[in-house]
């Protein structure tokens, strides 16, 4: 019976190593971002919300008028109250309009990290819908261990630019699936129609201690 040869060993190329795990380090590339997915709880309609102090809150609809005066409404401390178009205008005259742009997003975020970092409730009106911009703002929540929570607002039909329609339905899909988690944020609620009206406060505030 003729013997069997003996088993040889396969080497692998360098560059044929293309498969990445976690107990090594990558070879070449930026790092990788760093995972900040939750668990996601998607909220009902109400009269009042309560979120703790120190939270990142962000607002977004496809309506930028409804978006701000729902803010305005209901965010009683104007200094929480952060947004690019507020920054744009801040900026307006003082910068060259070659550089608006990148200036009021480079003062935005730090405004944004220096609240947060410093423990500082911040509500963000998100100028569009897309996963990039949630991102920009709850990664360096994420990184100062604040709590993340987002709020849609639904807009008339009329409302909805073209360009907008495609990002709202996946947000839209994202949210009631609970699937902003992957995201960042903790907790999700959308607002159309007379709940948006309906809803009267918006408190951080810590949760009242049971004495009995």
């Amino acid at each position: 019976m003729p013997t069997p040869p003996n088993a040889r060993s396969v080497k692998i190329a360098d560059d044929e190593r293309g498969g990445w795990s976690s107990d090594r380090p990558r070879r070449g590339g930026p790092p990788r971002p760093a995972d900040i997915s939750v668990r996601c709880r998607v909220l009902s309609p109400s009269e009042s919300l309560r979120y703790s102090p120190g939270s990142l809150l962000l607002i977004a609809s496809a309506s930028a008028p409804q978006r701000d005066e729902f803010a305005e409404r209901l965010i009683q401390s104007r200094g929480s109250l952060l947004s690019l178009d507020k920054v744009r205008r801040l900026l307006e005259g003082r910068v060259g309009a070659d550089e608006l742009e990148s200036r009021a997003e480079e003062l935005l975020d730090a405004a944004l990290r220096k609240r947060l970092e410093a423990g500082e409730t911040t509500v963000v009106t998100a100028r569009g819908l897309d996963a990039e911009e949630r991102d920009r703002y709850a990664r360096p929540a994420a990184a100062a261990r604040r709590p993340r929570h987002l709020i849609l607002l639904e807009a008339r039909q009329a409302d909805v630019a073209d360009e907008d329609r495609a990002p709202l339905n996946e947000l839209r899909r994202r949210l009631d699936a609970g699937e902003l988690g992957a995201e960042g944020f903790q907790t999700a609620l959308r607002l159309g129609g007379a709940s948006i009206s309906e809803l009267k406060r918006i408190a951080f505030a810590s949760q009242p201690r049971d004495d009995d």
